[in-house]
């Protein structure tokens, strides 16, 4: 009997990634029938509207496809096994644990400024609005792993600065504040830490890193935080599909 669905994620995330598992483990080709909206309801003890639910995001990932009158079968793109696609959207830290490292979050500086061009344009901020911008390193092991420059808009937090505890989850703060990211336009890069970076905080033994810029949004599509994130090359690798 399949276990009960609880964790942190929605009903309908959980559900999908235990149908993806299932596909997996009994062995589904691509072309293969995926079992009945019955019979997947009562093996995993779970509504039909939920069911519903977790299979549309199945779909619109193209793991599954329908053919209305049949059924819904396995895509090819189900025979691509990706480690960490690099598409993924998720915090850094849980990034960084699905690695298997056990990250420690230190805040390098807080300081409410004036946005430079670039973090102005990406958060489609008006000339006199500022932002807050966070300097973090995640570490494992007291080994820094993963520095971090994020840029949220300063009207989107109200409040001193000094009674935010920022060495957490930023998209569990945004949350509280009702403007938690959930996706976000990225570029990638191999580059070097930047050498101001690496005197001031004593990184010359970080090496390569795979620079990922990125511009997160809300649901409601509105630009909430502008990052900019340096993946230690020694410690991270990212997977990515074509279609």
């Amino acid at each position: 009997m399949e276990e009960p669905l609880r964790d942190s994620r929605t009903l309908a995330v959980q559900l999908r990634d235990r149908i993806a598992d299932l596909i997996r483990g009994e062995g589904l080709k691509p072309g293969d029938k995926l079992p009945t909206e019955a019979q997947l309801t009562q093996r995993f003890k779970i509504s039909r509207p939920a069911l519903r639910e977790a299979l549309k995001l199945l779909e619109q990932d193209d793991v599954i496809f329908v053919e209305h009158g049949r059924g819904r079968f396995v895509s090819a793109l189900s025979a691509v096994q990706v480690d960490r696609p690099i598409t993924a959207f998720e915090s850094v830290t849980d990034m960084a644990r699905q690695y298997g490292y056990r990250p420690v979050n230190r805040v390098l500086s807080i300081a409410e400024e004036a946005p430079d061009k670039r973090v102005a344009e990406s958060l489609r901020l008006a000339p006199t609005d500022r932002v807050i911008r966070i300097e973090r390193i995640r570490l494992h092991d007291d080994t820094p792993i993963l520095y971090c420059v994020d840029y949220l808009p300063r009207a989107l937090v109200p409040g001193p600065l000094y009674d935010i505890e920022w060495s957490g989850s930023l998209l569990d703060l945004m949350e509280r504040y009702g403007n938690r990211p959930r996706m976000s336009a990225a570029s990638v890069s191999a580059v070097m830490l930047p050498q101001d970076v690496i005197d001031r905080h004593g990184l010359r033994d970080f090496g390569p890193a795979l620079l990922i810029t990125e511009t997160c949004f809300n649901a409601a599509g509105e630009p909430v935080n502008y990052a900019i994130d340096y993946h230690r090359g020694s410690h991270f690798s990212f997977s990515l599909t074509r279609k």
